[in-house]
């Protein structure tokens, strides 16, 4: 594992759709929170598990040594902030396992091979309504009867 030359802490960004998501990295004891409240209270269990995929990768590959992980998201709706936190929780590992100036190759291919977005924001975003209909897509029909 790559030492920590002074690195006090790691602060990465994730986002997704309108979701901005912001984490710090530091030593600790090995929580993660979410808007100061822990992750394991965060409801539905499917967004927390999704949450939590870049820390079971990590621990899987025995490179969480014994982080603190906060996250503040703000944004969005409930999934597009839960991968918006995995995105800034994934990105904020690799930086924290990677030493100085430098990133954990390793557990960055893991993470892309495992699921590209734990380290990509998605540049999708909402089409804007257009004139002459409902939505982005949906028109008002005509009829000549």
């Amino acid at each position: 594992m790559a030492k920590r030359k002074g690195k006090i802490s790691v602060e990465t960004s994730g986002k997704r759709k309108t979701a901005i998501a912001r984490a710090t990295v530091r030593k600790g004891k090995g929580r993660v929170r979410v808007n100061n409240q822990p992750i394991h209270i965060m409801e539905p269990a499917l967004a927390r598990r999704k949450a939590l995929e870049p820390v079971q990768i990590a621990e899987a590959m025995g490179r969480l040594s014994d982080v603190d992980i906060v996250v503040d998201v703000q944004g969005g709706g409930q999934m597009g902030q839960v991968d918006a936190i995995r995105t800034a929780i994934a990105r904020g590992l690799v930086q924290w396992n990677g030493g100085a100036l430098a990133e954990d190759e390793e557990l960055r291919n893991e993470y892309l091979r495992f699921d590209r977005s734990l380290l990509v924001n998605d540049p999708r975003r909402k089409e804007p309504k257009h004139q002459m209909g409902r939505g982005a897509r949906a028109k008002w029909q005509k009829s000549y009867r």
